[in-house]
């Protein structure tokens, strides 16, 4: 700060620069939602990440190209390079092809009710308790898949919804 500056241009000073930075950040933010609200939220991982959030907040970073997500396919790369302003690119095939729509479906009689599929649902999909049999609420699955291996009597099946 310059040498007589007052406490109250020093202060306005900070408000700028703290509304400055703000203002970025909600930037970030909204980017990020966008980006989030184009993929197609089935948390299947199959990008890398985690889920889409984290693969949404990573192409806003910069970290991660548009390429990643085989539910999203050629279609969903090009939404995403739009939002992101740069050149569309196919999408990397080397990730998995996408499949016609499927749902978990547990058979009950074999669940033995340990709770593994439950943990391993991203979505909570999946209800039931501690050796008690399970179910899938099928409106929530997104047939990421990720319950099957989890399975130790293998009980779950992916079917067409």
């Amino acid at each position: 700060m310059a040498a007589g500056c007052t406490c109250s241009t020093r202060r306005a000073r900070q408000r700028v620069r703290r509304s400055s930075n703000s203002a970025r950040v909600n930037v970030a933010i909204d980017l990020v939602e966008r980006l989030d609200r184009v993929l197609p939220q089935t948390q299947c991982g199959q990008c890398g990440f985690a889920g889409c959030r984290p693969y949404a907040e990573a192409m806003a970073r910069g970290e991660a190209g548009v390429e990643r997500c085989p539910p999203g396919g050629d279609a969903g790369a090009r939404a995403l390079a739009k939002l992101l302003d740069v050149p569309p690119v196919p999408y990397d095939r080397s990730r998995g092809e996408h499949k016609p729509p499927i749902v978990a479906l547990v058979v009950e009689e074999d669940c033995i009710g340990c709770t593994k599929c439950i943990q391993a649902c991203p979505v909570d999909a999946i209800i039931g308790g501690s050796k008690h049999m399970h179910t899938v609420i099928e409106p929530l699955c997104t047939g990421c898949e990720l319950c099957v291996p989890a399975c130790p009597v293998d009980c779950i099946v992916m079917i067409a919804p």
